[in-house]
Order: structure tokens, then sequence, then C-alpha cells
């Protein structure tokens, strides 16, 4: 069921989810609630800015492995409109850039349009009472790795670990928008 644009924002529940990985496992938001941090991405593998970044999303989801977090990805694009989206490729993908983190797939859009996702990258930054926190950006440079000087969503995942409120001011993440049925 659809939540309109004004109810997501910061402060706002997670939704919950039901969706099968590029592993054939099926994940909801039960399966990490043992997690204090949950970052949920809306994600695909066709988008220059995602293909910009998802080295260092996988990164991110390495770093943090160890800790009380867990990174999850969704891609909800039409593959009829954009094959390189379909699950096989999302398959191909998550294999060829070993990705640690699920990769979903959201083939009805009911969740994307759930969260009021708009882009990918789409970044969902939740506390442990799965309360939105952070909607941002990775960082100050999605197109070149080496001249980032501000990793935000690292900012603020440790902000939320050591039970600090997000304290600097959150930039909104550019991207591809989502791609509708």
């Amino acid at each position: 069921m659809p939540v309109s644009p004004e109810i997501l924002k910061l402060g706002s529940k997670a939704i919950p989810f039901n969706l099968k990985g590029v592993d054939y496992k099926y994940y909801s938001l039960d399966d990490f609630k043992d997690k204090k941090v949950l970052c949920i991405i809306f994600s695909c593998n066709h988008c220059p800015y995602v293909k910009a970044v998802e080295g260092r999303i996988n990164e991110i989801a390495k770093q943090y492995s160890s800790e009380s977090f867990a990174l999850v990805c969704i891609n909800s694009n039409d593959e009829e409109t954009h094959p390189e989206d379909s699950f096989d490729e999302m398959k191909k993908r998550a294999a060829e850039k070993a990705f640690v983190f699920p990769y979903l797939r959201d083939d009805t859009q009911e969740t994307a349009m759930a969260y009021d996702a708009v882009c990918t990258p789409d970044i969902y930054l939740y506390d442990e009472n799965r309360i939105l926190k952070y909607r941002g950006r990775i960082d100050d440079n999605w197109k070149d790795e080496t001249k980032v000087t501000r990793k935000e969503l690292q900012m603020a995942i440790n902000r939320l670990l050591d039970n600090k409120e997000i304290d600097f001011e959150i930039i909104p993440n550019m991207g591809c928008s989502i791609k509708w049925k």
C-alpha cells in the first residue's frame, strides 16, 4: 500500500517488506531486527550514479559487518523497459561485484512506492527502533571517489551506532529516477 510523500520523512517508521534476494532467499525487516542500524538503498544495475558508488556501498557493508549494522539494496525498476535491471542481471551483477549485502528484487514496485523512493540510489538509514534518521547522500562526490572529503552516510552510521543524533546537514542524494511500470 503506497504511502504519501508527506508521511515518509525523517522520524517515520520503516515499512515492512518481503522480497526475494539474488540468493533466492526472502528478506523482511524482521531479518535485521537484531541490528542496531539498518540501511536500505533503492538501487539498480543500469544507473550511472549507482555504478559510480556501488563499490563504496559494498565497502560500507564490509566495513560495518562486525558492527550491529545491516545494509540491503532493493531494485524496483521496470525490467521490461530496462532489461539490465532484471533478476537474472541482478544475480550476475551481485556475483561480478562480490556484493556482501542482500540484493533484493521488488517486482511489483510496491515497496518502492511505500517508501516513496524516487531515485537510484535512494538511501534510508534507520535506528534500532526503525525510525528514519538519515535520507541523504553517500558522500560529497559521487563521480570521483578520490575527491571525496565527507563520507556522510558513514558519519550518520557512526552517529547512530554511538546512540547519537545526526547533527549535520543532510544533503539529498542525486540519481536516476525509479523506472516505473
